[in-house]
């Protein structure tokens, strides 16, 4: 285990009046080191960093769906909070599963970054230049539902490991293309990278993507205080409805959920979809919906609705197909 301050990899200083919680890869520490500055800046105290590798690092033999899901990134780091050797942890919002576990809330949402998927490839513009049987790396079943619906004829194939592990192999000849989330790219420098977006009509993102997410233990009161001058509250309220969707349905890296919304116009409009992995042609159920939203009350209405259209469109038969591995 690593622990550092703001300055060098040694111990964290005891003096840091705080100290976050991470996970180790490089975009990780970059938005660790994010929200330190932020907390220094705002605050005037040190904020120290606590480096670990989770078990979502260590497992990279196996899709996430078989081993755990999202939480094995962020459970060693709630041990931390729990055990007092940090005080907050810092995620990539759509790697928290919906449901924190007792005693730990999520505090505060940053302005999100790009929430869109990018391509990235060395020799092709784009998804429609990919010629047919071509190898695509994600391990993402929301994108492999949507990369299926747009191209049939493609070879999705899993593709694990952080940010700079995923690049590496596709360097290596590994894929002739993969997706990541543009945030990432961006975050640390690398855009150059990314030879298209996709719109989020062209395959809409998960819930929370490009956001960062502040988590707590509940009963750090003055913290939580001071951390809720860092909320978003745009992206704060749009969290909110797409991670309520998720939950309603039970969303999990298991299920090719996605749920993404946006300001227009004074009202929040949510999109969801729902893909159907087993179908052939694979099939997604998607929706629309919106309303004015001005807390996370309403916020969380709007989610809860989306999900009601998406049973009405069939998810429950969806689900339980996911759910029975049939």
């Amino acid at each position: 285990m690593i622990t550092s301050d703001s300055s060098s990899s040694g111990p964290v200083s005891v003096n840091a009046r705080w100290v976050i919680a991470t996970r180790e890869s490089r975009l990780a520490l970059w938005q660790a080191r994010h929200v330190q500055a932020l907390l220094e800046q705002r605050f005037g105290h040190r904020v120290g960093l606590l480096g670990m590798t989770t078990r979502g690092d260590q497992i990279l033999d196996r899709t996430l769906s078989k081993v755990g899901g999202k939480g094995l990134f962020v459970k060693e780091l709630e041990v931390a909070l729990e055990e007092g050797r940090a005080h907050l942890a810092v995620h990539s919002l759509k790697d928290v599963p919906m449901e924190l576990p007792e005693g730990f809330v999520l505090a505060a949402v940053l302005e999100r970054e790009d929430p869109r998927d990018a391509f990235v490839s060395p020799r092709h513009a784009d998804l429609a230049s990919l010629p047919a049987g071509a190898v695509v790396g994600t391990s993402s079943l929301r994108r492999l539902v949507q990369l299926r619906a747009r191209r049939p004829d493609l070879r999705i194939e899993p593709l694990r490991g952080n940010l700079d592990t995923r690049l590496r192999k596709l360097d290596e000849g590994q894929y002739d293309a993969i997706v990541l989330a543009a945030a990432g790219l961006k975050r640390l420098g690398l855009s150059g990278r990314i030879r298209t977006v996709f719109e989020p009509e062209e395959m809409l993102p998960a819930a929370g993507q490009g956001a960062l997410g502040l988590e707590i233990r509940a009963d750090q009161h003055e913290l939580r205080d001071a951390l809720a001058t860092l909320v978003h509250r745009p992206t704060w309220l749009a969290v909110h409805a797409e991670r309520a969707v998720s939950r309603a349905l039970g969303g999990s890296c298991s299920v090719p959920l996605a749920a993404h919304a946006v300001w227009q116009g004074g009202e929040l409009v949510l999109h969801a979809a729902l893909g159907d992995p087993d179908a052939e042609p694979v099939g997604l159920l998607q929706v629309r919906c919106a309303a004015a939203v001005a807390d996370t009350e309403a916020a969380t209405r709007l989610g809860v609705q989306a999900a009601g259209r998406l049973r009405e469109l069939g998810a429950e038969a969806v689900l339980a197909r996911l759910a029975s591995g049939a």
